[in-house]
């Protein structure tokens, strides 16, 4: 059984591994959500642009995408560089979900989902499921630094 706790941001929960006398291997569920002052098909429109993340949806935390078959190419601002493939983009539930393979996870498979929170504004909601759980307090970090410029770059798009 995981425990959760809330992140040191307040943005999310982040699920403990169990005690160390179980024996089951346990995953990091990482979930986080915002509010972005923007409205929901703007912020959609940019989400959903899997090739133009580093130009549209968050600049600088992302330096660069690449499209490849069914699949893109992401080099973060920290220099990591992850192959994504794109899962579904479900422009009726404004969800798209995206698997990273390669690299140190085992497992990883992602969402970013849009819902229209009021007027003008969305709840953005970004959940990251991993294996090995002690790479969740790096991949949480990263998420939350992320959802902030993502958060920035939409609102600052909407003013415009």
């Amino acid at each position: 059984m995981c425990t959760s706790q809330r992140s040191p941001a307040g943005l999310g929960v982040l699920r403990q591994p169990p005690p160390p006398d179980r024996k089951d291997v346990s995953m990091a569920s990482i979930h986080r959500e915002i509010v972005i002052e923007a409205r929901p098909e703007v912020v959609w429109d940019a989400v959903r642009d899997v090739g133009a993340i580093h130009r549209r949806l968050a600049p600088g935390f992302v330096t660069d995408t690449r499209l490849e078959e069914g699949a893109r190419v992401v080099t973060f601002g920290n220099g990591i560089i992850a192959r994504e493939l794109i899962v579904d983009v479900d422009d009726q539930a404004r969800r798209l979900v995206w698997s990273a393979v390669g690299g140190r996870m085992t497992h990883h498979n992602a969402s970013a989902q849009v819902f229209a929170d009021g007027d003008g504004r969305t709840r953005f909601v970004w959940i990251a499921d991993l294996l090995p759980h002690e790479l969740a307090p790096t991949i949480a970090q990263m998420i939350e630094q992320g959802l902030a410029v993502i958060k920035r770059t939409l609102e600052t798009t909407e003013r415009h």
